[in-house]
């Protein structure tokens, strides 16, 4: 129930309020702040949201970022990577699961780096998106690979999967956690 004034803990919760209400810096399950966060390569700034208006305190917003093209370029990248966690029939759906996954993942990450684990993340997103792909050029029933560049979205998209399933598949049939080799995984791209 809502404290009413005068209560013990009342005016405690109304300064509380008020420092968030100020401005103070928003940090991710209350210990990782997006302040410092930098995205180096300037093709993916736009893509890889990380900036003070994307900062939440859990990645889980219930957005509908999936109701219109592109939309889900404004989805905070920590909230895409728990989305992606959520794969493989066993584990659709399960979001509170996949969010405790990162959570442990972010602070393993800070315990081996000393370092801000949302940069960590965004760093491993860079180094593991494909910059060049082939496509399939065919007439006549001639087949042949043409080179082809790959866009900004697609490379965070194909980054993202690629974390997640390495993680996930690192992790069946092994004695460490998910979260122990989702951190890995981060920490090595």
């Amino acid at each position: 129930r809502p404290l009413r004034p005068g209560e013990a803990g009342a005016s405690s919760a109304r300064k509380e309020l008020g420092n968030v209400a100020a401005g103070t810096d928003i940090k991710l399950f209350n210990g990782w702040t997006f302040d410092d966060v930098e995205v180096p390569d300037i093709s993916l700034v736009d893509y890889i949201a990380v900036k003070q208006k994307y900062a939440i305190y859990l990645p889980h917003t219930a957005g509908r970022y999936s109701a219109k093209r592109f939309r889900k370029a404004q989805c905070a990248i920590v909230e895409r990577m728990v989305n992606s966690m959520m794969m493989h029939g066993r584990n659709n759906g399960k979001k509170l699961m996949a969010v405790r996954i990162l959570k442990h993942t972010f602070e393993i990450i800070h315990l081996l780096t000393d370092q801000n684990p949302i940069q960590i993340m965004v760093d491993a997103i860079i180094n593991s998106g494909p910059r060049e792909d082939s496509t399939r050029i065919g007439t006549a029933g001639v087949v042949r690979r043409q080179a082809v560049d790959v866009s900004p979205l697609r490379r965070v998209n194909q980054a993202i999967y690629l974390l997640t399933t390495g993680a996930r598949e690192a992790a069946c049939w092994s004695t460490m956690t998910i979260a122990e080799c989702l951190a890995d995984e981060l920490i090595n791209a």
